[in-house]
């Protein structure tokens, strides 16, 4: 066996490094928001059509696309001009808008919906017409006043309130939103 070497990594400890063989420190660009250590690995335009970066943490990175105003600069016209022509360029979909259909897994509607609209026994294109008068039935049914001392009543309740709650929000959402 002439010639044969052991290799050190057998056994335990190991006796040779793991990954790369140099031990320099890797270069880490931090984020660029003041007083924020963390690693700025998410870059974003300083400016519309720059090629200029900040790099930001994630935090900082979401924090920056909330508040992207992507109507910077212009004025009222060239910002209407803008906006009419992305929107032109996406009008097939507005205008395939109605044939959508109701039904999970259609995106209109999130998971925390559809389980409301199941607790109110209803399918899942019911109107907000329909979720109130559900709502309204199934409350009197359940009521704890109008049935004293019925535990699954009163859980049955307290299940019809919840879901009327989250779709009244969404409801509320939907009409507080500008229409475009």
């Amino acid at each position: 066996m002439a010639g044969y070497r052991r290799s050190d990594d057998w056994g335990f400890p190991r006796w040779r490094p793991y990954g790369s063989k140099s031990r320099e420190a890797t270069k880490v660009r931090i984020c660029d928001r003041d007083g924020c250590q963390a690693p700025g690995d998410r870059p974003a335009p300083k400016a519309p059509n720059s090629k200029e970066r900040w790099y930001f943490c994630e935090t900082h990175a979401g924090e920056y696309n909330r508040n992207w105003d992507y109507f910077t600069g212009l004025d009222a016209d060239q910002a209407a001009a803008r906006e009419a022509d992305e929107s032109a360029e996406a009008s097939a979909f507005r205008q395939a808008q109605h044939w959508q259909w109701g039904g999970p897994g259609d995106g209109s509607r999130s998971r925390d919906e559809m389980r409301a609209l199941e607790a109110l026994e209803l399918d899942s294109d019911a109107d907000f017409d329909k979720v109130k008068a559900a709502y309204r039935r199934l409350a009197k049914e359940n009521h704890p006043d109008l049935r004293p001392g019925d535990a699954d009543a009163a859980k049955r309740f307290q299940q019809v309130k919840a879901a009327f709650d989250v779709l009244r929000r969404v409801e509320e959402r939907r009409e507080a939103k500008p229409a475009r």
